[in-house]
């Protein structure tokens, strides 16, 4: 409980049922609307968001009841949000999986997972405005604005839990496509540990640092080489879940992904947008976990006007 009378700048809010065991950091990008993650993570590291008295860290899990306080101006009541019809089909059309508990989605390119800094809608606002009873439907992961594929969506609480928890213990098998430059070797894993950065503007970097990085693993394997334009077809799976892992551990290894802004070579993203590749060339094509005591694995086809006809046409 607080151990003051709450400042009226800084009110108290009684976490709901509904939120039991969700991340902090995620509970307040889904409430402090309009703030970048980055600005979620400052408030944070400066102590301006407590829990029951106490500063708290973005992993800590919330529990009901529990008193979190929060900066007055930033809490803005739930806004209806208007989304394009068009989208609702687009992610309607998309759906590779669904049942009562769990929603699964290719997700298209150029689309963000949620609103938020400058956007005001992402796929789970479009999901929410446009599926039947989808309001309280929740990301279970999540994708870059570019990368398309297997998205997991949970209607529940139960199972938002139990597959963010499949998530964290390595038991969901992550498997992407990927164009990366250059000729790559048929098979390669790199161990390099990995620290995420997070500028003013919010934005995320990740780099490789051997002493103050995670242990981060990925294995790559070339499924066929374009010599004419200089790109290697790979698999990768990574072992480990960190931000923009595979996109740094290819740059790592001397062959980034085609069209990376953020980590690849700018004079290759030049060249590979002048063949008609126009955005970063990463696919999240399969997901395997044990879904209800049952084996299952989702594929999401490449189904790009880019990626796929440049493949095929090869």
């Amino acid at each position: 409980m607080p151990d003051k009378t709450p400042d009226p700048k800084f009110p108290w809010l009684i976490v709901p049922e509904d939120a039991s065991q969700q991340r902090l950091d995620n509970y307040l990008f889904a409430h402090l609307k309009g703030l970048s993650r980055g600005a979620v993570y400052g408030l944070l590291r400066s102590g301006e968001v407590r829990v029951n008295s106490k500063r708290a860290k973005p992993s800590d899990r919330l529990t009901p009841g529990a008193l979190l306080r929060v900066p007055y101006h930033l809490i803005q009541p739930e806004k209806t949000v208007s989304v394009p019809t068009h989208l609702t089909e687009i992610l309607k059309a998309a759906i590779l999986f669904e049942d009562d508990d769990l929603l699964v989605i290719n997700k298209p390119p150029h689309i963000a997972v949620h609103g938020g800094s400058g956007l005001s809608f992402g796929v789970i606002e479009v999901v929410r405005a446009g599926f039947p009873q989808a309001k309280k439907y929740e990301l279970v992961h999540r994708l870059d604005k570019e990368t398309s594929g297997c998205l997991l969506i949970a209607k529940n609480r139960s199972c938002l839990t139990t597959l963010q928890d499949g998530f964290r213990a390595g038991k969901i098998k992550k498997t992407y496509w990927t164009l990366l430059s250059g000729q790559c070797p048929k098979n390669q894993t790199v161990t390099a540990p990995l620290k995420k950065n997070i500028l003013q503007s919010g934005e995320r970097m990740v780099q490789v640092d051997p002493v103050l990085g995670k242990p981060s693993t990925t294995v790559f394997q070339c499924l066929r080489y374009f010599p004419e334009a200089d790109l290697s077809w790979v698999v990768a799976k990574p072992a480990s879940g960190r931000t923009h892992q595979i996109r740094v551990h290819a740059a790592f290894m001397g062959h980034s992904i085609v069209c990376d802004p953020k980590y690849g070579d700018k004079m290759r993203v030049s060249k590979d947008k002048a063949i008609g590749l126009k955005r970063l060339a990463l696919h999240a094509h399969a997901l395997s976990f044990v879904y209800k005591d049952i084996p299952l694995t989702l594929q999401a086809p490449w189904l790009d006007s880019e990626f796929q006809p440049f493949i095929e046409s090869k």
